[in-house]
C-alpha cells in the first residue's frame, strides 16, 4: 500500500469542505428567499471554511514580539494586482474596531462577498504564484490546483445577495471552528432530486444572465471607449480645421498684399515708361546729331522695357500659383468638413448600434423561449415546401409535355399559320419566366432550410451542454454518497470508542472501590500510631549511627524514622517497601514493627 501525502489529504479535505459549504450556502439562500445577514449559520460556516483554506500552508513570519501567521498579507497584495480592490483595503484599514490582522482579513472577506468579486480577487492572487510564494509553502492549497477549483466554485456565490454589518462586529476574537453537523444530510434530503434539479436550473439561468450582463457591460465599455476616441479625434479635427481656416485667412491677406504690391509695381512701371518716353523724345530732339548716343539710349530703354515686362510676367505667375494654392486649400477644407460629417454619422450609428444591441439582448431571451415553437412551425413549413416542390416538378413535367406537343404542332402548321407560331413562342417565353421565378423560389427555400439546420445544430449543442451539466451534478451526488458512507463508518468507530470508554469507566469504578478499602486500612494504621504518640523520639544530633548496621549516616545513607517504635534506620537497612494507593511511590517500613518510616534530615546530613 502506497503511503499518501498528508498535505495532499489536507488539501482534498479542505476542497470537499469548500464544495459542501458553498453548495449548502447557495441552496439555503435560495430556499431562504431574501438577502442574508451576518447571523445566518451557513454563511458563518462558509467564512470559517474559507479562513481554513487560506491559512493552509502559510509561512510563519517573525514579528517584533512573537511569530506571526495570518492571511492578511496575501489578501493585502490584491490591492496592487487588482485596482478595484483599493476601496475594500482602504475601508478595512479605516474600520475603528479592528486591531489584529486576522480581523482585517475577515472583514475583507465579508466586503468582497457583498461586492460579488471574491472569485475575481482570488483569481488574481492564484495567477501571481511568484508573489504568493513569499506567503505560502509550495504544498499550500492556494499554490496547487485545488485553489483554482475553489476559485471556480466561488463564482457561484454571485447568485447570493448579502447584507453584512462589519463595523460593529467583533471579528478579532472569533473562534473559527467548522460545524460538521450542518453538512450531514438525511435520506429525505438526498431523495429530493427534483428540487435540486430545479435549483440547479435556476442557478444556471441566473449565472447565464449575469454572464450576459458582464459581456454587455464589456461591449458597452468598449463602445464608450470608441466614442471617447472618436470624440477626441473629432476635437483634433476641429482644431485642425480652425488652424486651416486661420492659415487660409493669412494666405488671403498675403494675396491681398501681393495684389497691392503688383498694382504698385504696375504703376511704377507705367511711370517709368512714361518718363522713359519723355526722355526718349527729349533725347531725340536734343541729340538728333549724335546717332550713336540715340542708339545707346534706345537700347537701354528697350532693355528696361524687357526687364519690366519680365517682372510683370513673374508677378502674374506668382498670382496663378497663389490662386491654385487657394483652390487646394478650399478642397482640403471641404474634405475635412466631409470627414467631420462622416465621423459624426459614425458616432450616431454607434449609438444606434448600442440601442440595437440592447434590443437584441432583450429579444434573445424571447427567441430562446419561442425557439421550440419556431422549430415545430418550420418543420411544418419544410414539409409544405417539399409538397410544393413535388407539385412544381409535376407541373414542370406537364409543361415539358405541352412544349413537345406545341413543337410538333408548330412543325406541322409552320406554313399554314405564322400567327399561331408567334403566340406559342410568347407562351413558351412566359413559361420560361415562370420556371426561372420558381427556381429562384427554390433557391430561397434551400437557404431557409440551411438556416433552419444551423438553428437545429445550435440547439443540439445547447442540449449537449445541459447533458454535461447533468453529468457533473451526478458526479457531485456520487461524491455526497461516498461522504455519507464515510460518515457511517465514523459512526461505527464512535460506537466502538463509546464501548471502550464504558469498559474503562467500569475499571475505574473497581479501582475506586479498591482505593476506598486501602484508605480504610490506612486510617486503621493512623489510629494505631496515635495510641503510640506518647513515646519519645530520638533527636537528630544524637542519632549519628544506624540502629541495625551501626554505620554512620551520610549522603548515601539517609535517615528514616519509624513512627511506631521511634528508632532511626538508614535507607539500606529499611529496604522493606509497601505500595500504597494514595502515594505514587512505595513506602518504606520498619523491620521490627512494620510501621511506616519517615525520612528525616538534619543540618549536616539530608
Amino acid at each position: 500500500m502506497a503511503v499518501k501525502d498528508p498535505t495532499a489529504v489536507e488539501r482534498a479535505n479542505l476542497l470537499n469542505m469548500a464544495k459542501l459549504s458553498i453548495k449548502g450556502l447557495i441552496e439555503s439562500a435560495l430556499s431562504f428567499g431574501r438577502t442574508l445577514d451576518s447571523d445566518y449559520p451557513p454563511l458563518q460556516q462558509f467564512f470559517v471554511v474559507m479562513e481554513h483554506c487560506l491559512k493552509h500552508g502559510l509561512k510563519v513570519r517573525k514579528s517584533f514580539l512573537s511569530y506571526n501567521k495570518t492571511i492578511w498579507g496575501p489578501l493585502e497584495l490584491v490591492e496592487k494586482l487588482y485596482p478595484e480592490a483599493e476601496e475594500i483595503a482602504a475601508s478595512v484599514r479605516d474600520l475603528p474596531g479592528l486591531k489584529t490582522p486576522l480581523g482585517r482579513a475577515r472583514a475583507w472577506l465579508r466586503l468582497a462577498l457583498m461586492q460579488k468579486k471574491m472569485a475575481d480577487y482570488l483569481r488574481c492572487l492564484i495567477i501571481q504564484r511568484d508573489l504568493l510564494s513569499e506567503f505560502y509553502e509550495y504544498h499550500a492549497l492556494m499554490m496547487e490546483e485545488e485553489g483554482a477549483v475553489i476559485v471556480g466554485l466561488l463564482v457561484g456565490l454571485n447568485v447570493i445577495d448579502a447584507n453584512l454589518c462589519v463595523k460593529g462586529e467583533d471579528l478579532d476574537s472569533q473562534v473559527g471552528v467548522i460545524d460538521f453537523s450542518v453538512y450531514l444530510k438525511s435520506d429525505d434530503d438526498i431523495g429530493g432530486k427534483e428540487r435540486n434539479v430545479q435549483i440547479a436550473a435556476i442557478l444556471d439561468q441566473k449565472n447565464y444572465v449575469e454572464e450576459l450582463n458582464r459581456q454587455l457591460n464589456s461591449t458597452v465599455s468598449s463602445l464608450h471607449a470608441r466614442v471617447d476616441s472618436l470624440e477626441k479625434s473629432n476635437t483634433k479635427l476641429i482644431e485642425e480645421l480652425a488652424i486651416a481656416k486661420n492659415n487660409i485667412i493669412k494666405l488671403q491677406e498675403e494675396n491681398h498684399q501681393l495684389r497691392s504690391e503688383n498694382t504698385l509695381i504696375l504703376m511704377k512701371t507705367q511711370h517709368h515708361l512714361e518718363a522713359a518716353k519723355v526722355d526718349v523724345e527729349a533725347e531725340l530732339q536734343t541729340y538728333k546729331h549724335s546717332r550713336q548716343g540715340l542708339d545707346e539710349m534706345y537700347s537701354e530703354a528697350r532693355r528696361q522695357l524687357r526687364e519690366e515686362a519680365q517682372l510683370r510676367q513673374d508677378m502674374e505667375n506668382e498670382l496663378v500659383v497663389q490662386v491654385s494654392m487657394k483652390h487646394e486649400i478650399e478642397l482640403a477644407m471641404k474634405l475635412l468638413e466631409k470627414d467631420i460629417h462622416e465621423k459624426q454619422d459614425t458616432l450616431i450609428g454607434l449609438r444606434q448600434q448600442l440601442d440595437e444591441v440592447k434590443a437584441i439582448n432583450v429579444e434573445m431571451y424571447q427567441k430562446l423561449q419561442v425557439s421550440e415553437d419556431a422549430m415545430k412551425e418550420k418543420n411544418e413549413i419544410i414539409s409544405r415546401l417539399e409538397d410544393k416542390t413535388n407539385q412544381i416538378n409535376a407541373t414542370m413535367k406537364q409543361l415539358e409535355q405541352r412544349l413537345q406537343q406545341a413543337e410538333k404542332a408548330q412543325m406541322e402548321a409552320e406554313a399554314e399559320d405564322e400567327k399561331l407560331k408567334q403566340e406559342y413562342v410568347n407562351k413558351s417565353e412566359s413559361l420560361q419566366n415562370e420556371f426561372s421565378q420558381k427556381e429562384k423560389q427554390l433557391l430561397q427555400l434551400e437557404t431557409d432550410l440551411k438556416i433552419e439546420k444551423e438553428w437545429r445544430q445550435t440547439l443540439e449543442d445547447d442540449l449537449q451542454k445541459e447533458k454535461e451539466t447533468v453529468s457533473h451534478l451526478r458526479t457531485e451526488t456520487q461524491e455526497i454518497v461516498t461522504l455519507k458512507k464515510e460518515f457511517l463508518k465514523l459512526q461505527e468507530k464512535n460506537k466502538q470508542l463509546k464501548s471502550t470508554c464504558e469498559d474503562q469507566e467500569a475499571a475505574l469504578q473497581e479501582l475506586a472501590s479498591k482505593l476506598s478499602e486501602s484508605k480504610l486500612k490506612i486510617e486503621d494504621i493512623k489510629e494505631a500510631n496515635k495510641a503510640l504518640q506518647g513515646q519519645v523520639w530520638l533527636k537528630d544530633k544524637e542519632a549519628t549511627h544506624c540502629k541495625l548496621c551501626e554505620k554512620e549516616f551520610s549522603l548515601s545513607k539517609r535517615k528514616h524514622h519509624c513512627r511506631n517504635c521511634g528508632e532511626i534506620f538508614c535507607n539500606a537497612c529499611s529496604d522493606n517497601e509497601l505500595p500504597l494507593p494514595s502515594s505514587p511511590k512505595p513506602v518504606r517500613v520498619c523491620d521490627s514493627c512494620h510501621a511506616i518510616l519517615i525520612q528525616r534530615c538534619s543540618s549536616n546530613v539530608p
